[in-house]
């Protein structure tokens, strides 16, 4: 730390597990240098460090998935259920990496910060402010342990060739098909798997946007198609939104819906960042507003910030439903309550009422309860 830095009065403990000597080494240093981070302890696999951090707990884990004795996954599962405690997963940019780290954001990883396989030191020290960033927003964050996965459903049967799509309608023709937008961030990767996997195969077409780094949402929604009974894919440019079936934006692309007579479909495209992110919510929303209006639900859920907000509002006053996650069970409760604060939610709903939700709106049935005023 320079020695004109002052500590700040309650610095963000953090514990650093990886195997690699070199980047305990150099991320130590980029994270002593900030005056709000102090880090406790560091340890070369995770049975060296369980036993440093019962000394001292951390407020956040910085961890390497790939280590001896004991993997950073099991190692994951094993804190969250014991004593959630925010973590922050280091992983390489590479396919491998993206379905190694999707499991550690499954078991209650909080983010992922990547570091490259070749010219480590340099770009450790480049993605330093990314990861203080992380580190600052995990702190502020309350991760759950979850209940038990039910085991995946049967295997899907795979066409042997995908059929037709029918001829759109001229557009202007009325639908009553519904469409379900669901938006999420920090804690997202975890709720959308309990919400999806109780959803049964006839519900509406479901248009996701989880923030999440590119190359990674393939492998997010690859993951979820294999436990869940609807069909789960990253969307491509021009996919139709069919019932039993949820398009997941792809990372680093912007996802709107849109439509052509009585059917929907899905535009990805690239453009500038909106609140930071990109896929963003709010971009997701406010053509599900535009596009499907009174014949949409909105659910915003888990995350940090407040993309999303202005959408969901967008969405209430064209008639669509819109849900907001409860604080409860939120991850970080950003997102869901500056919803609520702008009268965007229509009602708040734990997550483990989330598909009941969707099941319901896909029936016609009415909501249980009304919204509460922000707290």
């Amino acid at each position: 730390m320079s020695p004109l830095s002052k500590p700040a009065p309650n610095p963000i403990k953090v514990f650093i597990v990886d195997d690699s000597a070199l980047v305990r080494q150099v991320l130590t240093a980029c994270l002593d240098n900030h005056p709000g981070i102090q880090v406790i302890g560091q340890a070369a696999d995770p049975l060296f460090a369980l036993d440093k951090m019962r000394k001292q707990w951390p407020d956040v884990l910085v961890l390497d998935v790939e280590m001896p004795r004991m993997d950073g996954i099991t190692f994951l599962r094993k804190i969250m259920a014991e004593r959630p405690t925010p973590s922050i997963i280091c992983s390489t940019l590479t396919e491998a990496g993206a379905a190694i780290t999707l499991e550690a954001l499954a078991a209650g990883a909080v983010g992922v910060f990547t570091k490259a396989r070749q010219g480590l030191k340099d770009s450790l020290q480049q993605l330093s402010g990314d990861l203080i960033r992380q580190i600052e927003l995990a702190a502020r964050s309350h991760p759950h342990a979850m209940p038990r996965s039910a085991p995946p459903p049967p295997a899907k049967a795979t066409p042997a060739a995908a059929p037709a799509e029918p001829a759109a309608r001229p557009t202007g023709y009325a639908t009553t098909d519904r469409v379900v937008a669901l938006g999420t961030s920090t804690g997202g990767t975890q709720a959308l798997e309990v919400v999806l996997r109780q959803l049964p195969v006839d519900c509406p077409g479901i248009v996701i946007v989880q923030h999440m780094p590119e190359k990674f949402t393939a492998a997010f929604a690859q993951r979820l198609d294999t436990v869940c009974e609807i069909d789960v894919r990253e969307a491509r440019h021009m996919d139709r939104v069919r019932p039993g079936l949820a398009l997941v934006a792809p990372g680093g692309r912007h996802m709107q819906l849109k439509r052509s007579g009585a059917q929907y479909f899905v535009e990805v495209l690239d453009g500038p960042h909106v609140n930071r992110h990109k896929p963003s919510v709010d971009v997701l929303f406010r053509s599900v507003a535009r596009h499907a209006g009174h014949n949409a639900l909105g659910v915003i859920m888990t995350g940090m910030g407040d993309d999303g907000a202005r959408g969901l509002l967008a969405m209430r006053e064209a008639g669509a439903r819109t849900v907001a996650q409860d604080e409860a069970s939120c991850v970080v409760f950003g997102m869901p309550k500056e919803a609520l604060r702008m009268g965007a939610a229509q009602s708040t709903e734990p997550l483990s009422k989330l598909s009941e939700v969707i099941i319901r709106y896909s029936r016609g049935q009415t909501p249980d309860k009304t919204a509460e005023a922000a707290k």
